[in-house]
Formats: structure tokens, C-alpha cells, sequence
């Protein structure tokens, strides 16, 4: 519960300069020393008092001086999952980061950014405004959250030294032990807690034994080892190695399934790829007309830093102009913007209405771009001078009889000869034509069709893929999508036509906010509208990325195979695969009742940790015996999740936890071994942009400071891959030692510790293509990866250190900007089709019902996984209202602990609209009880405006349980709960299980199994 008074104290603390008007006395005086926060008064750095300059620039000869106290480095803010290159300032005699900024280097923090081929010293020189009338072109920034995040690192609740439970999981009791005892006892097993035999990780690796007796397609019993991993922060690729070729599990997911993986699994099917999910973003610099939905620049999506810069320019200097289409207002609407910026409140979770709407308006006024569509293959659109290409043409089978429904029709189906197997890339998609279905070919197309094909297996019913989604576009009328979504029918009806009515200097941008119950088909209507217009690939209009340089696998070192691999074998656990391939439906189907299956399966989606949540209570489709954490946190996370929780703190149903992390946080509190780890600038990795960069960029982090972890008995920090490899040689795995990474010349390396796998992967980077630059001696001092020089020379070949120097010196690789395009092109076009229809999705059959979903963009209704309306349930008449989360720029879930930003805002009111608020009574200030289906909380009311009608927001990032916010006893001593930390409310508390399950799940997207948060239906009351 949230309280009252902690909540408005944050709420003033936003506007501290109001303190002036509040009768405090010497209140200047307190405010020079920072008495207004409630921080003891200091001395140091304070205004007039700020930290010494890092360096000076002579503005006549351009010399750089350094400051000797302090160092400045290149490398990769993990403040979110944006990772953003930055330059840190470090105090070398207290290793301690003293502030964050941009990197100069890095098209994540700098718009325009420099050459790659400027030295280190001129890098600094752009930051400062050396060039006569530069101004702040380069002034490199960081935002507000990632100036903060870098308290974590000395955050007196970091784990320093592994860590194991005492009493029962969960207690918050635990003891020190040492890296050999962690070792042996997680890869031994044994009575560990005095509660019966744990099998240990060398028991578990049984590459022979199933994992699920007479289910052979779930692979070995090595399997019951599952990793649950966060974001990939660059480090991922040693994990895979590590779990999959090594130890043999195939069991790994990441935090999409909860965070953003709606959106992502929604524009893979437009992308035509499920697994990877490639998504757009629009050329921000250049676009006309943006459509924002479920997300706003500089302020969620991702890199919101990024798209906030490109916006705000755009916005001033350039045409563009915007609508935000989200249930809460937040600050990318503004006054100064005019109508540059628009803000359109829509109803939680029906954006697909929304869209739906607009496309039978384009389709009836004939507003699509019909030359770009008619192209049915890459010859054709490459004939037409089009940047990309679509199915739209492609036709479909639409007998519902028949066994391929759903599927498009192909040239074996009619019996054409092919030079290759049936349905594989030799077989031709067929299109309409006078003389009937022919091959896709290097000509114009059809876009609509219905009729009878002849095959071999008689006639069948056909449509092209266009044709279908327009009949889906207009199965409901304009004014019963707006009635679904909220938004009038003439605001639907100007959205469609401003969007239509730039060419392909339109787009729409989504993130986040499709977490709700129909997020999957609302995010594929929503990039439809891109396809229509055939924006992708062009300037101005949507782009995927220029992708990176990869690390693993490059022309010096091979990081990805080695002698001995094994290969992974075996059904994910998150049942993310087709129900059809299991025992389960074979034996089902022979009794004559295929369906339902015993829980949901989703093969149209990534990896699910929201499902491996219920995975793991239900041991269905079998049991796991070990569960590690990486720097992740589910039972924070996943709406609806706390009623799975009690549950796996019993031993009987997960036998082993462990958790690699810096924090106990809410998931690492229920483990039974905790693994300390890095921490922002004490860490390596690489990454690329996740979306919208047209240049190629690889982003590098390395250990810019001394990390603070206890050491191991070789000197070396206790971390995810000093434990990794010390588990791997105690068990003798493959791929670990000193015979472990092979060169281009076939001779082999070591992999003994960290440094073994990031310089050889830096190595990769610089090599990759066109090589970079060897670092100088001057590089290497200024960016001080003098710091790591010993184990470049130690480690690398004579050849190689000096190339990885520079990679580390300038923070990454980052190609440069005037290769973004060639004329009006994206550089590096994505060349798959869009798929208007996905014969994956149109084919697919719902494991608990049997039924089938539409393979276009669609409205439905939100449902249950039994098929039933979510408002069959829960009608509106008893739960009036629907609860959204929404994030701001400073808070997450994981940054709670910067002090700093609990200074800005120190909790999370309920944000109440003022029509629903005069509705109930409510004020701000007042406190109200929110109750769903899944729980209830109390908080305090802020009542405002910009809030859509019968929704009350609640900002992410807090009411927390760990971090922290409980008492926690180490080795005896208790570390007392800091109630900062414990402020506010999480709505996932009272997010909803499926009440339609056998199986206990939370409440998903049916198609993407993906969480619902947005749109939870509730009611609220004043008390």
C-alpha cells in the first residue's frame, strides 16, 4: 500500500524550486547543499563547486590536456535496454564513475555523430565546441536515468560474494560461502538445505535418459536444467555457449514475453519471421507524419533517448509532424509543438480497432499504394524501382476443408514440376492471372482475386492475400471500430487520411503499449498501415537497422563452434512450438479428440518466460530440476504472477534455484544460491541497435572501473562467466579450458576467464570487412584502456591488440552516417516480403480450442484460452473501468535503487482522470482501493488531465519488494528494509491468472502468449 504522504512529498519534489514559496527558513542556504532532497549537506560539487573538467582543449592548437585524476572511457550504459554508448568520467583513485555523457562516436547518443576515423583526442574536441560555429552539434548527452543508474555500483545491498539460503527459500536469510563450496554443491548436488537429495548440474546433464518419458521430441534430461535470462546486454552469446553447446540444455528465454513482446511477435509476422521478430522504426529525420502508438518519443520505446533527439529535431527544423495515440498523456505532446504534436486518448488495448478502421477507409478510397503492392516478388519490385516487396498478390487457400486452408497455393500443389522438394524455396507462390494461377514472377500482379483453382487434388478455393485483408478491414463498419477504440468516427477517418497523404513520408511507430489482451493482432495491424503505403526501405519512411559487427563469429576467431559441441536437442519448455509435434496430441488425436491439449501452446512466438512461469508449477509439459536467474525478474515483472510464487518456493516443485545477480531483487530472493555479478561499468559485452540506426553500429562495454565482486582463488571477480567457466571445468564440459577457441588458422585458445572470450570477440569487430584503424598510443591513453592494455598484449596476437584497442577506446565500431542511404534508399534494406497474409499464423490452430485464427491483421475481442470473451467473464457493468501501466523516462523496474531519481519522484501515484474522479468522489490526495480479478491495491489519487475516459494509469518502476525494500540477514546481521524502496504500487500485483485454465497461467495474448497489462478491467472506490 502506498503512502499518502511519501507520494505527494515525491510529487512536490518534482517541482523542489516550489520549496521557495513554502516559508522553510535559510531555504537558499539549504538549497546550495542539497539539504531540499533530505540528503545530508556536502561540500563537494555542488554549484560553484562542481566537479574539476575532465580535460581542457587549447583553442588555438586543439592540444587536449587531461585532468591525471580523473579517466575518460568509451563504453555502454546498461541503465536500460536501449544500451546507449557513453563517455564516463572515473576518479582513478576511488575508482569511483563521477558522471555519465554521450558518446560522440555512438549514433545512439549523438545525432549527427563524428567519423569513426576521428581520434580519440578529436572526439573530445567536438564535445567541447572547439569548431568555429559548431555550437552543441556534438555535444554528446546522456538522459536523466542513465546519469543516475551509475549509483548502483556502489549500492551498500550489491551481492559481493555468493550467497546461500538459510531456512526455507524465501525467508530473506542467507550465509556467505566460498566460490569452490558454490561450485561443488550446485554441480554436485547432495542434502544441501537438510531437506532431502538435490541433484546436482552433473546429475542433470544426462544427454540419454528423455526428459519426458515416451515424449521423445522434448530431447534429454539435460533439458530440465531451463535459464531464464533478461535482455541480451551483450553477454548472451557466452551464456548460449555455455548452456546449449556445452551443457546441452535447450531451455532459455529472455524477458520479451512480459516486456515488449506483443509488439515485436506482431511485426514478425508482417516480417515473416516469428523467432527473430524483426521490426521497423521510421526515419525519424525525414518522415512528414508519424503515428505513435502505445508509445512516445523521449519517453518509452525503444531507444527512446535516441528517438526523442531525432523528434524534437525533426519537429523544429524539419516537417514533421505527430499524433500520439495512447490512453495517458505523457510529455512528447506539447504546448511549444503546436500542431506539430497531437495527443488522441484511445481505450486500453483496442489500438487494432483503431487501425482496422483506418484500413477500410484506405481501402474504400482507394488510399493504398497499388503499384507497390502489386508486385509479387523481389524481380518485380526490382523492375518497378520499389525498395521492398509484399504477398499481397500471393493467393491463399481458403477451403476450409481442404488440408492445406490457410496456406498459400504453390506450384506443387498444381503439380507443377519443381527442382526441389514440395513448399521449400524452389516452390513457386502462384498468383492470379487471365490464363489462371501461374508462378510469382518478375511482373505486376492482381491485388484482388477470388475463385476456384484446379490441382491435383481437385479444385479448391483461393483469394489473394490483399483480398482477404481488405474483407477483414471491412467485416465491421468505421463507426463500430470507433465505438471499440474510443476515438470518434471523424478522428479515425482525419487519421487515415493525414497518413495517406505524405506518400512514404508516413509511418507508425509502436512499442510497449501493446501488452494487452489482442497486443498481437494490434501490433500486425498497426505495422500493416506501414506495408500499405510501402514506406519500408525508403527515406522517410521506415527502416530495420544496418544491423551490427558481430563478435562471434569473425575472420580472426570462431566463438561460436568448437571441438566436442554438443547440439541441443529437444521442444522448448515454453511450448512455443506447434502442439501438433507432441505425443500429447498424437495420443489425443487417435481417441478422436485431438483438442484441447492440456494447456496452450504457441507456435507463432518467441520464447515465453510468462509461460514458463506456469511451465514450472504445473511441471507440465514436464518437470524442471535447476532454474537459474540471469539479472532478471520475473516475479516482479509478469502481471498476475504472485498467485504462481508460493509455489516454487517449495523445493518439490523446482529442486534447485540459482540466481546470477547483483541484487537480491524479487526472483533472486526466492533462490537458493545467489551468484554475485558486474555492474554497469564493471562488465563487458556487445550489442547493436535494436531498431531504426541506418548505419551499422556494434556498441562495446568493458570494465572501466575495478569491479567490486569477492575474488575466486585465481584473483579473478565472481561473476556470470568466471561461474559459467568454473562449472564448466569441474564438470569437464566441451568448449571451457585451454583448448577451447579455435583461430582462422585452426589453432586453439583458452576460454579460463572473461578476457578470453571479449578481446578475441573486439578482434572480430575490428576485422570485420574493412579493418579499423590500429589504436595509437594517444587513444589508448586519453580513453584509458591503458587500464586493460596488460591483457590485450597478453591475450591477443601481436597483429590483433591494437585493432581491439580501438575498439574499446572509441566505445565500439559504428559505421559512418553518409552511409545510411544510397539516394532516397536505405543502405541496408530488409529484402523479405512483407506478408499481408502469414500462412504460419492463417494455419495455425489454437491448442486448447482446436480453432484457427485469421492470417491477416485483425479486431478481435479480448479472450481467454479456452476461446471465451475476457467480457463474458468480466462484464463492464461490474468492472467499469480499465487499469494501464505506462513508464516514464527516469524509473524501471531495476533502477530503483539510484537514490537520486527518489529524489525526483519518490513514488507512483494512481493516476485517476477528472471525468471518472467527479464520478467517484475522488481528489487528489484522496486514497482509493483498486480491485481486479486478480487482486487489490490502495494508493493515493492524483486526478488529472490527459488520461483516456474510464482508465486509471499507474507509472512502472515501483512498489517493490526487493532491492532492498525487506529486511534481508546476512551470515546474522540484518540489513533493515529502507522504506524509499518499498514506495508506490505495481500493477502487476493485480494482474489476472486465465480463470479458464486447468493449468494454472497468467492471463496472455492468446496468439503471442505474451502478459496482459494493459486494459486490466477493474473497479475503483475512495476510502
Amino acid at each position: 500500500m502506498t503512502n499518502r504522504r511519501n507520494i505527494l512529498k515525491g510529487v512536490a519534489a518534482a517541482g523542489a524550486l516550489g520549496t521557495f514559496g513554502a516559508g522553510y527558513a535559510d531555504t537558499v542556504k539549504k538549497l546550495a547543499k542539497g539539504k531540499w532532497s533530505g540528503e545530508t549537506p556536502r561540500n563537494q560539487h555542488l554549484t560553484g563547486n562542481s566537479v574539476p573538467p575532465e580535460f581542457a582543449i587549447d583553442p588555438v592548437t586543439g592540444d587536449v590536456t587531461p585532468n591525471p585524476d580523473q579517466a575518460m572511457s568509451y563504453t555502454m550504459c546498461i541503465g536500460c535496454t536501449t544500451m546507449c554508448g557513453v563517455r564516463v568520467r572515473v576518479d582513478k583513485t576511488a575508482n569511483k564513475v563521477l558522471r555519465v555523457a554521450g558518446n560522440p562516436y555512438s549514433p545512439m547518443s549523438t545525432d549527427p555523430f563524428i567519423p569513426y576515423e576521428s581520434s580519440v583526442a578529436e572526439s573530445f574536441a567536438a564535445m567541447a565546441q572547439a569548431g568555429k560555429g559548431q555550437g552543441l552539434t556534438s555535444r554528446s548527452t546522456a538522459c536523466g536515468r542513465g546519469n543516475a543508474v551509475l549509483e548502483q555500483v556502489d549500492n551498500p545491498r550489491r551481492v559481493l560474494q555468493p550467497l546461500k539460503r538459510v531456512g526455507p527459500r524465501g525467508s530473506g536469510k542467507w550465509q556467505t560461502i566460498s566460490f569452490d563450496q558454490l561450485l561443488e554443491e550446485v554441480v554436485e548436488g547432495g542434502d544441501l538445505f537438510g531437506e532431502g537429495p538435490v541433484a546436482g548440474l552433473r546429475e542433470i546433464r544426462d544427454l540419454e535418459t528423455p526428459a519426458l518419458e515416451g515424449a521423445p521430441e522434448f530431447g534429454p534430461r539435460a533439458n530440465h536444467l531451463v535459464w531464464m535470462n533478461c535482455v541480451d546486454d551483450g553477454r548472451d552469446s557466452f551464456v548460449l555457449r555455455w548452456l546449449k553447446q556445452s551443457f546441452g540444455s535447450n531451455n532459455f528465454t529472455r524477458h520479451g514475453s512480459y516486456c515488449g513482446g506483443a509488439y515485436r511477435s506482431g511485426s514478425g509476422a508482417m516480417f515473416g519471421n516469428f523467432k527473430s521478430m524483426p521490426h521497423a522504426k521510421p526515419d525519424f529525420s525525414n518522415a512528414e507524419f508519424i503515428i505513435f502508438a502505445g508509445t512516445a518519443p523521449g519517453n518509452a520505446g525503444n531507444p527512446f533517448k535516441r528517438i526523442g533527439t531525432l523528434v524534437a529535431k525533426a519537429r523544429s527544423d524539419g516537417d514533421l509532424s505527430y499524433v500520439v495515440v495512447d490512453p495517458v498523456l505523457n510529455h512528447a505532446q506539447n504546448g511549444p509543438s503546436g500542431e506539430r504534436s497531437r495527443w488522441l486518448p484511445i481505450r486500453p488495448g483496442t489500438d487494432g480497432a483503431m487501425a482496422m478502421a483506418m484500413m477500410r477507409w484506405i481501402f474504400e478510397n482507394d488510399r493504398y499504394d497499388a503499384g507497390y503492392l502489386a508486385n509479387p516478388s523481389k524481380a518485380a519490385a526490382d523492375a518497378a524501382g520499389e525498395a521492398s516487396w509484399s504477398n499481397a498478390t500471393h493467393l491463399v487457400i481458403t477451403d476450409p476443408d481442404h488440408p492445406r486452408h490457410g496456406h498459400c497455393l504453390r506450384g506443387s500443389d498444381l503439380g507443377l514440376p519443381i527442382e526441389g522438394e514440395a513448399y521449400s524455396g524452389a516452390d513457386p507462390f502462384m498468383v492470379a492471372s487471365p490464363a489462371g494461377a501461374v508462378p510469382a514472377g518478375a511482373a505486376a500482379a492482381p491485388l484482388f482475386h477470388e475463385g476456384m483453382v484446379e490441382t491435383e487434388t481437385g479444385p479448391v478455393a483461393v483469394k489473394t492475400a490483399l483480398t482477404l485483408l481488405r474483407e477483414e478491414a471491412l467485416s465491421r463498419d468505421i463507426a463500430d471500430y470507433a465505438t471499440d477504440c474510443g476515438i470518434p468516427e471523424d478522428k479515425l477517418i482525419e487519421l487515415a487520411r493525414e497518413f495517406t497523404s505524405h506518400g512514404r513520408k508516413a509511418a507508425v511507430s509502436s512499442h510497449g503499449g501493446m501488452m494487452s489482451g489482442t497486443g498481437f493482432y494490434n501490433a500486425y495491424a498497426l505495422m500493416m498501415l506501414n506495408t500499405l503505403i510501402g514506406n519500408l526501405n525508403w527515406k522517410g519512411g521506415t527502416m530495420i537497422a544496418g544491423g551490427g559487427f558481430p563478435e562471434t563469429k569473425g575472420p580472426a576467431y570462431d566463438l561460436k563452434s568448437f571441438p566436442g559441441a554438443v547440439k541441443a536437442k529437444g521442444l522448448p519448455f515454453g511450448r512455443n512450438v506447434p502442439y501438433e509435434k507432441t505425443s500429447e496430441y498424437k495420443a489425443k488425436k487417435a481417441t478422436g479428440a485431438a483438442y484441447p491439449a492440456d494447456g496452450p501452446w504457441y507456435p507463432n512466438a518467441p520464447g515465453l518466460a510468462t509461460e514458463w512461469m506456469s511451465s514450472l508449477v504445473n511441471g507440465y509439459p514436464y518437470k524442471a530440476e535447476a532454474l537459474i536467474f540471469r539479472n532478471t525478474n520475473p516475479v516482479y515483472g509478469v502481471p498476475g504472477v504472485a498467485h504462481l510464487v508460493d509455489k516454487l518456493k517449495d523445493p518439490a516443485v523446482v529442486p534447485l534455484i540459482i540466481s546470477i545477480d547483483p541484487f537480491i531483487n524479487e526472483s533472486s530472493a526466492i533462490s537458493d544460491y545467489i551468484v554475485p555479478d558486474s555492474v554497469m561499468y564493471e562488465t563487458w559485452g556487445f550489442t547493436k541497435p535494436w531498431g531504426g540506426v541506418a548505419t551499422k553500429a556494434t556498441c562495446a562495454r568493458w570494465p572501466v572501473i575495478e569491479p567490486k565482486m569477492a575474488q575466486n582463488a585465481e584473483g579473478q571477480r565472481i561473476g556470470l562467466e568466471t561461474f559459467l567457466i568454473g562449472v564448466a571445468k569441474r564438470m569437464g564440459l566441451p568448449g571451457f579450458g585451454d583448448e577451447a577457441i579455435p583461430d582462422a588458422q585452426g589453432k586453439m585458445h583458452p576460454l579460463n576467464r572473461a578476457e578470453d572470450w571479449y578481446l578475441r570477440g573486439a578482434v572480430n569487430v575490428a576485422m570485420t570487412g574493412e579493418p579499423v584503424s590500429d589504436a595509437t598510443d594517444e587513444d589508448i591513453e586519453l580513453s584509458n584502456v591503458a587500464r586493460i592494455l596488460d591483457d590485450l598484449k597478453a591475450t591477443l596476437k601481436p597483429s590483433e591488440w591494437r585493432k581491439a584497442a580501438t575498439i574499446y577506446a572509441k566505445g565500439g565500431r559504428y559505421e559512418n552516417i553518409e552511409h545510411s542511404y544510397q539516394g532516397d534508399r536505405a543502405s541496408h534494406a530488409f529484402d523479405a516480403p512483407m506478408l499481408v497474409w502469414n500462412e504460419q499464423l492463417g494455419s495455425f490452430r489454437r491448442a486448447t480450442t482446436g480453432t484457427g485464427l485469421p492470417g491477416t491483421p485483425a479486431w478481435r475481442a479480448p479472450e481467454f484460452a479456452d476461446g471465451t470473451k475476457v467480457s463474458d467473464h468480466y462484464p463492464r457493468e461490474d468492472w467499469p473501468i480499465q487499469i494501464v501501466s505506462f513508464k516514464s523516462p527516469l524509473q524501471n523496474s531495476y533502477s530503483v535503487g539510484a537514490k537520486s531519481l527518489l529524489r525526483i519522484v519518490a513514488s507512483n501515484p494512481v493516476n485517476v482522470g477528472r471525468a471518472l474522479a467527479e464520478a467517484h468522489g475522488i481528489k487528489t490526495g484522496d486514497m482509493v482501493r483498486l480491485t481486479t480479478p486478480g487482486g487489490r491495491l490502495e494508493s493515493v489519487a492524483v486526478v488529472r488531465d490527459g488520461i483516456a475516459a474510464d482508465t486509471v494509469a499507474i507509472e512502472h518502476g515501483f512498489g517493490h519488494r526487493g532491492f532492498g525494500a525487506q529486511d534481508i540477514t546476512i551470515d546474522g546481521a540484518t540489513l533493515a528494509a529502507d522504506p524509499r524502496l518499498a514506495a508506490g504500487v505495481l500493477l502487476n500485483d493485480i494482474g489476472m491468472l486465465d480463470p479458464t485454465r486447468e493449468k494454472a497461467g497468467v492471463w496472455v495474448d492468446p496468439v503471442s502468449g505474451t502478459a496482459v497489462r494493459q486494459g486490466l478491467p477493474a473497479r475503483i472506490e475512495r476510502i
